[in-house]
């Protein structure tokens, strides 16, 4: 993606960090001669030999993955936080914009089978039931249940490049910084008041 320097965040661990937070992602690649996406979790991990990979797994009914192996290459976008930036709140004319935070991978994508698999899986659903009152195991599901596995094709994106954007006003100067945070946060819009704390942490 077109990134000008003042917005490029090459911080290995701030990215990463992002990533883990906004692991909902959009997976593309080229199936059946056309572009295809499909929204899904995909998770950062270190895989056996030490690479950064992303993991994940989607519908044996969803025709993307007949092209994981004719064509491996694939791009992984991720987005954060966003928001609609007023003109009026500057202190000089100037245009309408908007904030945002992206990252864009490009990988290579191999299918995984067997162990992998349910440890793929046993990681995933670990990260987002730690926070229920009544946390499920993949360990303790049942073999009826673990068939539904059967269904789905896993997969690992060796990481080849890392495209990250941070675009927060890095180009205003302190009062119109300020300005805009704090219209942010009077707009009681979750996203935009997400927006405002990314500013905020951007200049403490």
């Amino acid at each position: 993606m077109f990134i000008p320097d003042i917005y490029k965040n090459e911080d290995k661990d701030s990215v990463n960090k992002f990533l883990k937070e906004n692991a909902f992602g959009l997976l593309i690649n080229q199936t059946n001669g056309k572009l295809w996406a499909t929204h899904i979790p995909l998770e950062l991990e270190i895989n056996k030999e030490g690479s950064a990979v992303l993991m994940g797994h989607i519908s044996k009914e969803n025709p993307q993955w007949t092209a994981f192996e004719s064509n491996d290459q694939i791009l992984a976008v991720f987005t954060g936080p966003h928001s609609y930036i007023s003109p009026s709140w500057y202190d000089h004319e100037n245009v309408p914009t908007w904030n945002y935070t992206a990252v864009h991978i490009y990988g290579k994508i191999k299918i995984i089978e067997g162990d992998a698999v349910i440890d793929s899986l046993t990681k995933l659903v670990d990260k987002y039931e730690q926070n229920s009152k009544c946390p499920v195991h993949v360990a303790d599901l049942s073999k009826k249940t673990m068939m539904q596995t059967r269904g789905i094709v896993a997969f690992e994106i060796k990481i080849e490049e890392i495209q990250a954007q941070n675009k927060m006003s890095q180009n205003r100067d302190d009062k119109n910084y300020t300005n805009i945070i704090s219209e942010l946060e009077k707009t009681k819009n979750p996203q935009s008041m997400a927006v405002a704390k990314e500013m905020t942490n951007y200049r403490k």
